[in-house]
């Protein structure tokens, strides 16, 4: 692949900091160096720094060079949250859709979460007991795995009329190769609350990280099974209250939350401020599902964070980044820009980070960057359109 140097970057954001996730304070701490540039040898970065030093280094010489002049580049998003391949409560689109057919949408939408600067992604499965729709999403996420965009697949679990406790331990075993994470999706009525709990339990004994996806009015009983059973992470939250919130401070966990989903249901958002004050890292990400939720921009996720959540930028550039890898459990190689990372970035169209919040339904990505390849490029306008029968006018 050789060497590439992405120099005159008017403000390249870093993310480099702690190793754990950004909470408090340190959520608005972006790594921001001004007029700097990026050293990438095969993929990887191997220099990170102003123009003067990194341009100047003997192994930045005969290097591909990429003038990001004004521009401000970042780590590619991290979509931590998302139902790309059916639409939830739908169980019968994996049944009877074809695996080929399935794969072919879901290229779709990555291939479009790539042209708005997202490089990986969290896919939900466990929309249906049946064992040959689960295997067949396994397939297609295996097929689908880094074309172009990494994979973060995760099992979700929810109670149905089934035998629940023969799924959740036939599934764990039989994915436990496949799959990163064991979800489970809470219910409010407390007869559930023994199987629920069976099964974080059950996950916990195959060796998989848990996150609980809370909906509920009354989140209280699910904080408590979530620090009762150390779970890494918990979603939704657009109910929790206060004293729920003080609870989750210091535990550890990681609240993603989904700025679409309230928004596009005129419903209350999460907590956001408070449980950024409070001390809990928090992550965003678009809930993406080809059914319910057709957003699958995380700019646009950033805007809503900002102007109806009470996040500052810096705030959802870190819950779009780092702490959504940290979320999605790939911290290790993605959410930062530094050295002995893939070179997963974004250079935007903007000269200013703080710019992104302040538009919407605007792309603003110039090009995006997975494993030191662009996988988007920023294209022209067609200057004519070709009509029936080959004839042809001025756009």
């Amino acid at each position: 692949m050789g060497t590439i140097l992405i120099r005159g970057i008017r403000q390249l954001l870093t993310l480099r900091g702690t190793r754990g996730p950004r909470r408090g304070a340190d959520q608005r701490e972006l790594g921001v160096i001004s007029e700097g540039s990026l050293l990438i040898r095969d993929g990887v970065i191997t220099q990170v720094g102003p123009t003067r030093r990194v341009e100047n280094l003997a192994e930045a010489r005969g290097a591909l060079e990429i003038n990001a002049y004004g521009r401000v580049v970042m780590p590619g998003f991290v979509d931590s949250h998302t139902h790309l391949l059916s639409a939830r409560n739908e169980e019968h689109t994996l049944r009877t859709t074809t695996a080929k057919v399935i794969q072919a949408k879901a290229t779709a939408h990555l291939e479009s979460m790539a042209r708005h600067g997202t490089t990986t992604v969290g896919v939900q499965t466990g929309f249906t007991p049946d064992e040959r729709a689960e295997r067949k999403a396994v397939r297609v996420l295996s097929a689908l795995q880094g074309k172009p965009l990494d994979l973060v697949p995760a099992f979700q679990f929810q109670v149905s009329g089934e035998d629940a406790q023969g799924i959740i331990r036939g599934f764990l075993a039989k994915f436990r190769d496949h799959i990163t994470f064991a979800d489970l999706v809470w219910t409010a009525a407390p007869a559930d609350e023994p199987l629920l709990a069976h099964f974080l339990e059950a996950a916990r004994s195959f060796g998989f990280s848990s996150r609980i996806h809370v909906m509920a009015e009354s989140p209280s009983t699910a904080i408590t099974m979530a620090l009762t059973h150390s779970v890494c992470g918990i979603t939704h939250l657009e109910h929790a209250i206060p004293a729920e919130v003080a609870r989750l401070s210091g535990s550890g966990m990681v609240a993603t939350l989904l700025p679409c989903e309230s928004f596009s249901h005129g419903e209350p958002a999460a907590p956001a401020r408070a449980l950024i004050d409070g001390g809990v890292p928090v992550a965003l990400a678009t809930n993406f599902d080809p059914g319910h939720m057709q957003t699958l921009s995380m700019q646009s996720v950033m805007t809503i964070a900002c102007k109806r959540m009470g996040l500052s930028p810096e705030e959802a550039i870190t819950a779009t980044t780092i702490n959504g890898a940290h979320a999605a459990g790939c911290a290790h190689r993605a959410g930062s820009l530094e050295a002995g990372k893939p070179a997963d970035l974004v250079i935007l169209n903007v000269s200013h980070y703080a710019d992104i919040a302040n538009h919407f339904g605007v792309n603003l990505v110039h090009q995006t960057m997975k494993r030191g390849e662009f996988i988007y490029q920023e294209g022209k306008v067609a200057q004519e359109v070709r009509l029936s029968r080959g004839e042809r006018r001025s756009a």
